[in-house]
């Protein structure tokens, strides 16, 4: 307390550290993509045309808010695959994106019979690619956009690469695309990856022009997911989405051919009218998993992030009950907010979430080894995946 002795009398106010901080909401809707690099755009720099893509080679992770600046960096060029789906991705509502450039003279093999697959070591690229992006924190979404043919021969190699990043970072989520051919139009055929939580499959490729040229989508899709957490929250499924810049599919799926596809967690890119629209909000999990649905495993990262950065304060305070306190006052008004946006459910507050920080979590021996333990429950909501209605007839008696 300050010495008022020598001062004179009155009113005085004196500042106090409030011992924490409000938990701000990390961001959700930042894209990771991986793509495959023209030819005549692997070097940092183009001197014959003068261009001004400097420092955006493969290699590279190049940081971009818009469209305009992708060009800027890699040419004004949209007619391969990867410049396609950055520009899906802000035309859906994308704003912030990380971008590696893989040159395709690196993950092209050739076997002894001298038969040569432009793709055969995709799998290295994608883990060079992912290993700079474990050190870009703000990526939420990862998405690799490469052409049909890489996808076709290698989906499940590409898929398990991104799932992998996904799983081992544990703060953001993978956005899959299922071959654009596969042998059948069955759940076999087109899911060819693997169970995880960290991701979702996307069935069939769009039409980007509106003339048939049927491209990746999970650019466009990782746009849509952005838009839907802006507009809505991360709680929102991005399900009963319209792609913007896609005019239609290269397999039109009714209800009857995507029942068995859902129930394999597939999620069908449809077409209604002449609006082409994502309708599956499924994970890869299973559907017998607690993380069946997109939105369950995107709003625990979203929760987990936020806590985690939120109380950095915490850490080397004195380990006593009043950190036990601020610790829970801090976590219950954040829950409190997310309980509010819609994110979990219950009447009360009280029944969606609980957090627990005391002496019975944090005893004498878990405080000597300079540990303070919350625990935490949510009951987070679930989409309304099958609206049902039912109707029966009544006499006019």
């Amino acid at each position: 307390m300050a010495n008022y002795a020598d001062k004179a009398p009155g009113v005085y106010v004196e500042e106090v550290a409030s011992g924490g901080a409000p938990i701000a909401g990390v961001g959700t809707s930042t894209g990771g993509f991986i793509g495959l690099l023209p030819a005549d755009r692997v070097m940092p720099q183009n001197p014959a045309s003068g261009e001004d893509y400097a420092d955006a080679g493969a290699g590279d992770a190049v940081e971009l808010t818009s469209y305009a600046e992708f060009e800027r960096a890699f040419g004004k060029a949209d007619d391969f695959d990867l410049a396609i789906a950055v520009k899906g991705f802000f035309q859906n509502g994308g704003s912030r994106c990380f971008v590696y450039g893989i040159d395709p003279a690196s993950v092209a093999t050739t076997d002894d019979a001298g038969n040569t697959d432009d793709y055969g070591d995709i799998g290295a690229g994608l883990e060079a690619a992912t290993a700079v992006f474990e050190d870009i924190d703000a990526i939420a979404i990862v998405a690799a956009p490469l052409p049909a043919a890489a996808v076709d021969a290698h989906a499940t190699v590409i898929n398990d690469k991104l799932l992998t990043h996904c799983e081992n970072c544990a703060d953001r989520f993978a956005i899959l695309a299922a071959p654009m051919n596969p042998e059948s139009v069955s759940a076999d055929a087109i899911n060819q990856t693997r169970t995880s939580e960290y991701g979702a499959i996307y069935f069939p490729f769009i039409d980007v022009s509106g003339s048939g040229d049927y491209r990746n989508p999970v650019g466009h899709i990782a746009g849509a997911y952005a838009r839907t957490d802006g507009s809505r929250g991360v709680h929102k499924a991005p399900a009963n989405v319209v792609l913007s810049g896609a005019y239609g599919v290269s397999t039109r799926i009714g209800r009857i051919k995507q029942g068995p596809l859902n129930e394999a967690c597939i999620n069908v890119v449809r077409m209604f009218g002449q609006s082409v629209t994502l309708w599956g909000a499924r994970t890869t999990a299973g559907s017998d998993s607690a993380f069946k649905y997109i939105t369950t495993r995107r709003v625990y990262n979203f929760l987990r992030e936020s806590i985690e950065e939120g109380l950095g304060w915490a850490v080397f305070e004195p380990n006593d009950s009043n950190l036990w306190s601020a610790i829970k006052s801090t976590v219950h008004a954040f829950l409190t907010r997310q309980w509010k946006a819609g994110a979990l459910i219950g009447d009360t507050a009280d029944a969606a979430f609980f957090v627990k920080c005391d002496a019975e979590t944090t005893p004498a021996d878990v405080r000597d080894l300079g540990m303070v333990v919350t625990e935490i429950g949510v009951a987070i909501v679930r989409p309304a995946e099958f609206v049902v209605f039912r109707l029966s007839q009544k006499t006019a008696s």
